[in-house]
């Protein structure tokens, strides 16, 4: 049996552990933590090493692109799941229901009225120089006036216990394929703790999805055909773009595999052309179309922003959604809530400095060693400077940088996220993690699967939870 576990567990002072408070175990966290105090620590080195070949067989894998190793690797997995309380879960669900309720009004409202930034609530200059602002689509009405179908709401969780969003990713947010077989392993792993945890399910995510894509469609077509719209098989998120066509019974295309004729969308079948009425793309809006957008791409569908223009295809998430989720636009999402719907945010973002002031410049400067630097327009961590562990000679040449183009940076206080068990070298570690939960609006409202993707600083000390940089994951339950 394991021993000792709570005495080797060593939480530092000053930030939240997710499972333990002074040596106690938190309350929700009682049964797994029996449950495992009755393992034999070979018992956990084999469920892990099952829960690796599980992954391994069924070959679910992300690419690293700056990893000069090999950029295919499997998908880190930990096998101790982080719990979350019914209650904290509630909290959290009315506030991104929120938050995308405003994001999608100030969306519809800057691709046409604006009034937003005529009443000075948001600096024209910001949205005008924002690269994922497209002129191009602005006035184009799409279905619903939806226009995030799909997100991924990042949050983190300050010493306090507080929860706070972090980032919003509206436009092709990736992960959701591995909070669903993160929990298939789990099932396997742990077969009798999730049913004695009353854990709630997440396994209708794909059923939902597709019943969103499909009311999408025009109100004419009874059976309209549904298409995943992937870049191939270099991408990194290609494996999920498999798993989630698969599971909806939709075709996997790329955009070889589709024509334009006549202003309407056709996939190329054995049988002949066969119209298209929705698309899931998971390519981004400047490789969509190079009529329209960069020439060079080999990726899109020439034509095919006219098609959506004419409402004759609709497009999922909508085209130009950047423009709300680029991180210096973040920072107005409590005023957007409270100027579109006259309500208090329910989660507070993370404090947020804009380096094209002036003033808030000088003070990240001078402050450097409690912040981080983030890119407004880079995903999956690349571009973070950590200001507590750069190099001096690096901070002077990152300044260089910044002031050269202080637009393309934002900054904010580090936040020590929280941490949860991990079982790493045969022993209980704690790690940080932040949460992802996958949210879906469509003429129903928005709809939240109770969970999401946890993902983990395998890294001891680690703030860098990106699985781009390296992290991993593990499974989320709810509790009731």
């Amino acid at each position: 049996m394991i021993e000792n576990f709570l005495q080797d567990y060593n939480c530092a002072d000053g930030i939240w552990d997710e499972m333990c408070h002074k040596k106690a175990v938190r309350e929700p966290y009682n049964k797994v933590f029996s449950a495992l105090q009755n393992l034999q620590v070979n018992d956990l080195h084999l469920k892990d090493r099952l829960a690796g070949e599980l992954f391994m067989n069924q070959g679910i894998t992300f690419t690293v692109y700056s990893d000069n190793a090999g950029i295919e690797r499997i998908f880190p997995f930990d096998i101790i799941p982080r719990i979350i309380t019914g209650k904290e879960w509630d909290h959290i669900e009315k506030g991104i229901q929120q938050r995308l309720k405003a994001l999608n009004l100030f969306l519809k409202d800057i691709y046409s009225e604006q009034q937003i930034v005529k009443e000075g609530v948001i600096p024209a200059a910001l949205i005008a120089s924002c690269p994922h602002y497209l002129r191009e689509v602005h006035g184009i009405k799409v279905p619903h006036d939806i226009y995030v179908h799909i997100s991924g709401i990042d949050l983190i969780r300050g010493d306090d216990g507080t929860f706070y969003i972090l980032e919003d990713n509206l436009r092709t947010p990736s992960g959701v394929s591995y909070m669903l077989e993160n929990r298939e392993v789990t099932k396997r792993i742990f077969p009798d703790m999730i049913a004695s945890n009353k854990v709630r399910m997440i396994n209708n995510y794909p059923v939902l999805l597709h019943q969103i894509l499909l009311s999408m469609a025009p109100q004419q077509i009874s059976n309209p055909t549904v298409v995943l719209l992937t870049p191939g098989i270099y991408n990194s998120a290609y494996y999920e773009h498999t798993f989630l066509a698969r599971q909806m019974g939709i075709s996997l295309v790329e955009g070889r595999d589709l024509v334009v004729d006549n202003h309407k969308v056709f996939m190329k079948t054995t049988s002949g052309l066969e119209q298209v009425h929705v698309i899931y793309r998971r390519i981004d809006d400047e490789f969509l179309d190079p009529l329209m957008f960069r020439q060079d791409s080999v990726l899109g569908v020439p034509g095919i922003m006219n098609a959506y223009r004419k409402g004759n295809v609709a497009i999922a998430n909508a085209v130009g959604n950047g423009v709300a989720d680029d991180k210096a636009v973040y920072a107005y999402v409590p005023a957007m809530i409270r100027y579109y719907l006259n309500e208090e945010p329910i989660l507070p973002n993370v404090p947020t400095y804009q380096l094209s002031d002036d003033e808030q410049r000088e003070y990240v400067f001078n402050n450097i060693g409690k912040m981080v630097i983030k890119r407004t327009n880079q995903s999956g961590g690349y571009g973070m400077i950590m200001g507590h562990s750069i190099e001096e000679e690096e901070w002077q040449k990152a300044k260089t940088v910044i002031e050269a183009d202080t637009r393309s940076f934002i900054a904010q206080p580090i936040i020590q996220l929280s941490t949860v068990p991990c079982f790493i070298d045969g022993k209980f570690r704690p790690r940080h993690v932040d949460l992802r939960p996958y949210a879906l609006c469509g003429p129903g409202g928005v709809k939240i699967v109770p969970g999401g993707l946890t993902r983990v600083a395998l890294r001891e000390g680690s703030l860098v939870v990106n699985s781009s940089q390296g992290g991993g994951s593990k499974d989320t339950w709810i509790i009731d």
